[in-house]
């Protein structure tokens, strides 16, 4: 459990940087975009104004671009562009190539050919920025060379996200080593807590047995007293209570289970299921296994058969009369599922999670008829999470509900 609160508290953090991050990085590119696009697109509007003014007056003196063009009295030579004039139709008359000589006029046509075909007004072709006039007199399709702003923008763009990748390692470094003074605090508490629970465990184990032996002995004197066998069950029940909190406390160690190895899952669910066979019998219920063979499993051999026990015993409760219980346990892409299902008839709730709730109880009057403690599923799920593997729960509208537990298949010891 702590450390999955601590890669919960990683996550968040590193969500949330992240998002911050990426909102830093989108903005500035989207900012500098939108300004290195807008500079360019008032430049182009010029030159269209230009290149109209030239070819209304022939043989004109045109206008300087250092008054156009930020760039000063150099404009007029470090700005490239060239301008396709064409008819309404899009037939080329001429080609304005005056401060430009990487182009041809063949590459010139086709390139005005290709922007008109997309019908937009403005936009980026190849390394150009362009834009589209259209006049009585025809249309023109000015190209203004955007190559050293593309590539400042590209450059930015690997950059800034380079930044922010080296970013996110760094905090996720720092994050992760100070995550452990982070919830040190809570670990200190949920020790405390197993510590009492341990320790209250042991406290009480000795007047149970005292009251056990008292009213075993009490038994044997006046035999069929119901307030004598109600004390030995309630005596009964206690124990397994306290039993089931320490282990319970157990599993949320950090290391819950020292004793793994590897055994063969499917002996050891037959060895726990077949007994429960009586028990659905004598109570007139349905009651199916379908166990694959030679299935292995990494863990705790009693702990997964407790689970399962917890789970059957679960399904045998709740069955009801002529009720259907099965168990299926078989691998599927390389994890092993332990699936029990049984009918019932329970309220439909909507939040089936809370039945892994300690203590929660769907059926008080119920619980209080089985006899049960109200722990067991979190048992099971403990169980299950101790193993590296999660448990589900669905149901059907309250009449029918499966649980499913899915774990590593494994037939060495995984590697830590």
């Amino acid at each position: 459990m702590l450390k999955k609160m601590r890669r919960r508290f990683i996550l968040a953090a590193m969500a949330a940087f992240g998002t911050v991050m990426v909102v830093l990085l989108a903005g500035i590119n989207i900012v500098n975009y939108h300004r290195t696009t807008t500079a360019q697109d008032n430049m182009v509007q010029a030159l269209l104004q230009r290149e109209r003014h030239l070819a209304e007056r022939p043989g004109a003196v045109p206008p300087p671009l250092g008054d156009m063009h930020p760039g000063g009295p150099e404009a007029e030579f470090t700005t490239r562009f060239f301008a396709v004039h064409c008819d309404s139709s899009g037939r080329v008359h001429f080609i304005s190539r005056d401060h430009i000589s990487s182009v041809d006029e063949e590459t010139a046509a086709a390139y005005a050919g290709a922007v008109l075909g997309k019908g937009r007004e403005k936009g980026y072709w190849r390394e150009y920025r362009y834009g589209v006039s259209e006049e009585a007199a025809g249309i023109t399709v000015l190209f203004l060379n955007a190559a050293e702003p593309l590539q400042y923008m590209r450059s930015l763009f690997f950059v800034s996200s380079a930044i922010g990748a080296v970013s996110l390692l760094v905090v996720l470094g720092l994050v992760v080593f100070f995550s452990r003074y982070a919830v040190r605090p809570y670990m200190k508490n949920m020790e405390r807590q197993k510590r009492f629970i341990t320790d209250a465990g042991h406290e009480l184990k000795t007047p149970i047995t005292s009251i056990a032996a008292s009213a075993d002995i009490a038994a044997m004197e006046y035999e069929g007293d119901e307030w004598i066998d109600n004390i030995r069950k309630q005596t009964a029940r206690l124990a397994k209570l306290v039993g089931d909190m320490v282990a319970l406390s157990r599993l949320d160690e950090e290391t819950p289970l020292p004793e793994k190895a590897v055994f063969s899952l499917s002996d050891a669910a037959w060895e726990t299921a077949e007994p429960f066979a009586v028990l659905a019998k004598a109570e007139g219920k349905t009651y199916a296994l379908n166990i694959e063979e030679k299935l292995t499993l990494y863990g705790e051999r009693g702990m997964i058969q407790q689970m399962i026990s917890i789970l059957l015993d679960n399904a045998v409760k709740y069955s009801g009369e002529r009720g259907e219980i099965r168990l299926d346990i078989y691998r599927r892409r390389g994890k092993v599922c332990i699936e029990v299902f049984n009918t019932c008839s329970l309220p439909d709730i909507s939040d089936l999670d809370r039945l892994f709730d300690r203590f929660y109880r769907i059926d008080e009057s119920r619980s209080s008829r089985t006899g049960g403690t109200g722990i067991g599923l979190s048992m099971a799920q403990a169980i299950a999470e101790a193993h590296g593997g999660r448990i589900e729960v669905r149901s059907e509208e309250g009449k029918r509900i499966w649980f499913k537990v899915i774990l590593q298949h494994s037939s060495t010891p995984a590697r830590s």
